[in-house]
């Protein structure tokens, strides 16, 4: 099954690791990413930019509107995110808990709904 490990930082923690802190932290996630690659756990991931480089869209009335980020009123923000594939809740977990970012932040661990086409 395939699921999704959200991260999310924390505004209150932001700015607040030193600079080596930051790398060796992004050391961990790049060790992270290739022990899943290799044991062929992980599908993708990504470090997503901060809710300030945001833009919302909505359509309302057929009419496409755009806000500017931060655009929610909340400490955490989705700061990155993987896809990975386990065979059970019990491996995802396991999985999203050693995120390295877990340490910082939080992960919400959601399967991937898998959709199909009605006939």
């Amino acid at each position: 099954m395939r699921y999704i490990c959200l991260i999310y930082n924390s505004t209150d923690t932001d700015g607040t690791l030193t600079p080596d802190e930051t790398n060796e932290l992004i050391k961990a996630h790049f060790a992270f990413d290739e022990e899943l690659l290799r044991d062929g756990i992980m599908i993708h991931s990504d470090a997503l930019e901060t809710p300030d480089k945001a833009t919302v869209l909505r359509v309302r009335n057929n009419t496409l509107s755009a806000t500017d980020g931060p655009y929610v009123e909340t400490k955490e923000y989705l700061a990155g995110f993987y896809v990975i594939e386990a065979p059970d809740v019990a491996a995802a977990r396991e999985i999203a808990g050693r995120i390295p970012s877990a340490r910082f932040g939080a992960v919400e661990l959601r399967p991937v709904r898998i959709l199909t086409l009605p006939d």
